[in-house]
């Protein structure tokens, strides 16, 4: 019985992990759409590597879990959670001070690092650029696009068979527009927008960098239809 009782606690805690982490993720793109999307926005990204410290927010899911298992699971004890959990009793003024200034700092640096994609203008908004940077398409000089090939999937890394598309401005900075895309407006084809803007970049005569190496991992994930128009992005150079 004590079993069952364990193994139902945690595919309900596995459940509510996922629910509580897609529920964190939709908070954090709405507070970013309401602040930084002007109306004639194309599409809007969230910017690598900062996307993947959303990944920060299942830990501390998985780790509430392991606490409330540790208090109401009498066969699951985890040593460390009682040490650790008494070390925050003695200095709980200060674990809190401390806690709760670097979770508005990981805040902070998660929601501002976005890059929206409008007409005629880019605008990319950092750390230190929190009110945005903005570029005009006449400040795009160089494009740089292709397929990632690492085998393996980390949190802070890129993926195999994951399409980038990186633009580097006049002043040095890159941005890659298909980093964790948080949406587009009017929900459009993400890829038909991809393939309007290359052919608008490479008719202004911007240079472009392209590769089909790691095509096929792309195309064995991805539908036909979308793959093609990567496929025709990745050949479409002057």
């Amino acid at each position: 019985m004590k079993i069952i009782k364990s193994i139902v606690f945690w595919v309900l805690a596995t459940i509510n992990i996922v629910i509580l982490s897609i529920m964190c993720f939709a908070l954090i793109a709405f507070i970013q759409s309401k602040l930084f999307l002007p109306n004639d926005y194309i599409l809007w990204v969230f910017k690598y590597p900062a996307s993947r410290l959303v990944f920060i927010y299942e830990i501390y899911f998985l780790l509430l879990f392991l606490y409330i298992a540790n208090k109401r699971l009498t066969k699951f004890k985890i040593p460390f959670v009682d040490s650790i959990t008494n070390s925050i009793k003695k200095n709980k003024k200060s674990f809190i001070a401390v806690f709760t200034t670097i979770n508005i700092i990981l805040l902070y640096i998660i929601i501002v690092n976005v890059s929206v994609v409008s007409n005629n203008k880019i605008k990319d908004y950092s750390v230190f650029s929190p009110s945005g940077r903005e570029y005009s398409y006449k400040d795009i000089v160089s494009i740089d696009t292709g397929v990632y090939g690492n085998k393996i999937r980390l949190p802070f890394m890129h993926y195999k068979g994951e399409f980038y598309y990186i633009i580097e401005f006049n002043d040095g900075r890159k941005i890659n527009i298909n980093d964790s895309v948080g949406g587009t407006n009017g929900n459009d084809d993400i890829y038909k927008i991809f393939e309007d803007l290359d052919t608008s970049f490479v008719n202004m005569g911007i240079k472009k960098t392209a590769s089909m190496e790691n095509f096929e991992f792309l195309s064995q994930r991805t539908d036909k239809k979308h793959s093609d128009r990567i496929k025709g992005i990745l050949e479409n150079v002057k």
